[in-house]
């Protein structure tokens, strides 16, 4: 059953040993131990205030832990920065995902990356191009869009995610970490959404799903890590745990 450990027998694709983190007087994780094969969802789950936002920080380098260590493909790093997680190949979708509404689905796919053309000293915005490789990037894993040039802003709630996530995967990101992807979607959307998850597990890479929602963390994590108050209560494998011993869990309606 569950462990907190990580365990000697994973080929795990980041692991995150004995992090800790304190802001002044409060401990806002105690030697947490975390981590993420390859080509796994991994779901995290735990009460608002159990430590699960300050754990990603950490792994994004925005903040930094007061002890403990970092690995990404066997290898001690320092992640000081958002910037510096994406260099080594990890990419975050956060809840408010980051795009601009007046802008193009290509425009945004590129936002910060944009593809470039030189005619004679003047440099300008490859947009064909840009418009032929997000669709076609897009399509590779499963979504389909009307057209690149349609404005982000005329989106669904689904559609975004799955822009935010496809852009993740072009870039060489290795380990997706998706906040609440499926919240305030309809039911449709969630099943989308939920097939690119799977899509983007297929291709190899690792994925951290952080949701509140049990039911659709259920359906496609292939293991559960679990933090109540700053600590791991426990990681546990598919087939391990009913929908509800994982609620439980969360909780502390059922210990470890």
């Amino acid at each position: 059953m569950g462990s907190n450990q990580l365990l000697p027998d994973k080929d795990y694709l980041v692991r995150m040993e004995n992090i800790s983190k304190v802001f002044g007087t409060i401990t806002a994780l105690r030697d947490v131990n975390f981590g993420v094969e390859r080509a796994e969802v991994r779901a995290l789950l735990g009460d608002n205030g159990a430590g699960k936002s300050t754990l990603i920080k950490i792994l994004m380098g925005v903040y930094q832990p007061t002890t403990g260590q970092i690995y990404f493909e066997n290898k001690l790093v320092n992640i000081t920065s958002p910037a510096q997680a994406r260099a080594i190949g990890i990419e975050a979708v956060y809840q408010d995902l980051a795009l601009v509404n007046l802008m193009s689905i290509s425009r945004n796919f590129f936002l910060g990356r944009e593809m470039t053309k030189n005619l004679g000293p003047i440099t300008y915005l490859d947009i064909r191009k840009m418009n032929e490789v997000c669709k076609q990037s897009l399509h590779d894993i499963g979504i389909e869009i009307r057209s690149p040039n349609e404005r982000v802003g005329s989106l669904s709630g689904g559609e975004r995610q799955s822009i935010a996530i496809g852009r993740g995967v072009y870039f060489g990101a290795k380990l997706l970490i998706l906040d609440e992807p499926t919240s305030a979607l309809s039911v449709a959307e969630t099943r989308k959404v939920l097939t690119y998850i799977e899509n983007a597990r297929e291709r190899g890479l690792g994925v951290i799903f952080i949701t509140h929602n049990v039911h659709h963390v259920y359906m496609v994590a292939d293991s559960y890590t679990i933090i109540r108050h700053g600590m791991n209560v426990g990681t546990y494998y598919k087939g391990e745990l009913s929908e509800d011993d994982i609620a439980d869990l969360i909780t502390g309606d059922r210990e470890s």
